[in-house]
């Protein structure tokens, strides 16, 4: 009895890790099934830059999936198929796009106005460098990328492609493209489909994967700024994917406005009127050197939402592709220019409300880039000259009381006595009306200024191909020599602006150090101010922007010539020095700050102590 009660304890047990197990494995399986979406269009991209034919048949249709009662779809999915290629060109002012009757998608996008580093036309979108697909279940998964659509209508201005399903059900893609704009309209007109379409399934799949190419010089710095860009619908937050790294993908569930391939200069941004309820995107980088002249291949599967059950419906869409130039794209009123990576918060408002309008105010009576950044950085150090005054200010009354200091450290040699002498020099200080953070403040404020600009140069499409003495585009690196390797870290070439720039921060700090050589300093701190703070620097801006080591050099140039002009005729170290010791010998009480406060009761506390340990 007791074995068979075992051998059934055992079978139950057998049959429960069976089923366990069944669950787990399906759901692994419908996970990888689901990630695997995405790196199949990719893998179709790359099968058509090679030459090869997909696994799917020809027609366009995925005979995986079985149909319910008939046979292959109809003749007019046949004829789709079957037809020849054709090419539909709208034009503007702006750009020049082909749309293919393959999947009624864009076949070639050329921005005019524009070229790419090496004075050829800029594409970008280049022909079978795009795959652009919507998915249907329509009780077999249709492929819209493998079949041709017939035209319906055709002008300068609006072009409409059909994919007939039925005698009365079909699919328009109309495109429209409006003068002097980079957007392109995209509508998908359904008619007759609630007869068609699945309706358990209830939505579509839409793909787009775009190998985006080179346009600017430096592989590094265009790689920097590229990247997958999209919006979300509920608070309107940008998001980017895959900047500085070989290969990103995010997937999400909540509903996005928009995503867009950014490169450096230039974007194709797709945007859905009604939002992408779910969907992923993926971004990898190709390596410098592309034989194809690729930068990077960027993919997006999205899920659309389908009015499966009405007789006509339509889902608007449109297509941005032009620059990132920042009032261009903020004139759509989509926050595209969010897409041009100016920094956080406040780096970024004082990118977009200060920095780019005095820019774009300068550009406007002067050509000469050079000159805009000169003027753009007088400007500048003339706002921030307060803070700047009241550094050197503060910096000369902390080397003047170098000898009241001195004092102190004679007086208060012992280690045991340090929180006295901390004490005493702090109570110096309250007395000559020295801050001991006067020097470091008004260099911190300052920062945020600097951290704006060194986002703005290298993101600013205004200094793209715009030349300067030696230099032919402000927005790239400059070189005086190439050395046809590459030294680590370093590049393969020689900036001159770098350079320069390296060189006046060296005469700089060697100002800002003979000028505290009478104050106490750091072990070692000469060495890196001096040395190694301007070495770093050259290293860090040989592969930059021209016109960023241009902002820095001419900083430091004037920055030198404000402090000699100040030491030279505003500041009498010698006045100071007797003001201060007036104030300094003064019987007068002098109000104690909270942190003297907190420091004399820390110190009596420390004395208390010492008595208590001796008893």
């Amino acid at each position: 009895m007791n074995d068979k009660r075992s051998s059934i304890i055992g079978f139950a047990l057998i049959g429960v890790i069976l089923l366990l197990f069944s669950w787990y494995n399906t759901k692994q399986v419908n996970q990888r099934q689901q990630e695997a979406l995405l790196r199949d269009s990719l893998a179709t991209v790359a099968a058509l830059e090679r030459g090869e034919e997909a696994d799917a048949d020809s027609t366009g249709l995925d005979e995986s999936v079985p149909d319910a009662g008939e046979d292959y779809q109809d003749q007019y999915l046949n004829q789709a198929s079957q037809a020849e290629t054709a090419y539909y060109t709208l034009e503007n002012s702006k750009v020049a796009i082909r749309i293919s009757s393959k999947g009624a998608q864009p076949y070639e996008v050329r921005i005019k106005d524009y070229y790419t580093y090496d004075s050829a036309a800029l594409f970008l979108v280049r022909p079978d460098k795009s795959l652009f697909d919507l998915e249907l279940n329509t009780n077999q998964w249709v492929n819209t990328s493998d079949l041709h659509f017939r035209p319906v209508e055709s002008t300068d201005s609006t072009l409409t492609l059909r994919l007939q399903f039925e005698e009365h059900a079909w699919v328009d893609a109309v495109y429209s493209l409006a003068g002097d704009s980079y957007m392109l309209g995209y509508r998908l007109h359904f008619v007759g489909m609630d007869q068609v379409l699945d309706r358990r399934t209830g939505q579509m799949t839409l793909k787009w994967v775009l190998d985006v190419p080179r346009l600017e010089k430096g592989y590094q710095n265009e790689r920097n700024y590229s990247g997958v860009a999209y919006k979300y619908l509920a608070n309107n937050e940008v998001k980017t994917l895959g900047k500085r790294r070989d290969m990103a993908e995010e997937n999400f569930n909540s509903t996005i406005r928009w995503f867009g391939f950014q490169q450096q200069f230039f974007s194709a941004i797709f945007v859905s009127e009604n939002g992408f309820p779910a969907g992923k995107l993926v971004n990898r980088f190709y390596p410098d050197k592309d034989p194809e002249g690729n930068l990077m291949q960027s993919g997006a599967e999205m899920s659309v939402a389908l009015d499966n059950r009405s007789a006509d419906f339509t889902l608007p869409f449109n297509f941005y592709f032009g620059p990132n130039h920042f009032y261009t794209l903020k004139s759509y009123g989509e926050d595209f220019e969010k897409v041009i990576p100016l920094g956080g918060k406040v780096i970024g408002t004082i990118s977009r409300f200060v920095i780019i309008p005095t820019f774009n105010w300068l550009s406007r009576f002067i050509s000469s880039y050079g000159l805009i950044i000169l003027i753009l950085t007088i400007m500048i150090k003339l706002v921030i000259s307060p803070l700047t005054w009241k550094s050197y200010a503060s910096t000369a009354k902390m080397r003047v009381l170098k000898p009241e200091i001195d004092k102190i450290n004679e007086k208060y040699p012992r280690q045991e006595d340090a929180m006295k002498k901390q004490q005493a020099t702090m109570d110096l200080y309250k007395r000559a009306g020295v801050s001991m953070w006067g020097g470091c403040l008004p260099i911190l404020l300052q920062f945020p200024i600097l951290w704006a600009m060194f986002r703005f140069f290298p993101a600013s499409i205004e200094l793209r191909q715009q030349g300067f003495l030696w230099c032919h585009d402000l927005s790239a690196y400059d070189s005086i020599l190439d050395f046809g390797f590459k030294i680590p870290l370093y590049g393969d070439h020689i900036s001159l602006f770098a350079l320069l720039m390296g060189v006046s921060m060296w005469g700089y700090s060697k100002m800002t150090m003979s000028q505290q050589a009478s104050t106490q300093t750091m072990p070692g701190m000469e060495f890196m101010q001096v040395w190694l703070m301007p070495i770093m620097m050259v290293f860090i801006c040989n592969n930059l922007s021209a016109g960023l080591s241009y902002y820095y050099l001419l900083s430091n140039i004037i920055t030198i010539g404000q402090n000699w002009a100040i030491r030279k005729w505003f500041i009498d170290e010698d006045k100071i020095y007797e003001d201060l010791k007036k104030k300094a010998n003064s019987k007068e009480p002098v109000k104690k700050s909270k942190f003297q406060q907190r420091l004399e009761a820390a110190y009596k506390a420390q004395q208390e102590q010492a008595r208590q340990n001796k008893k």
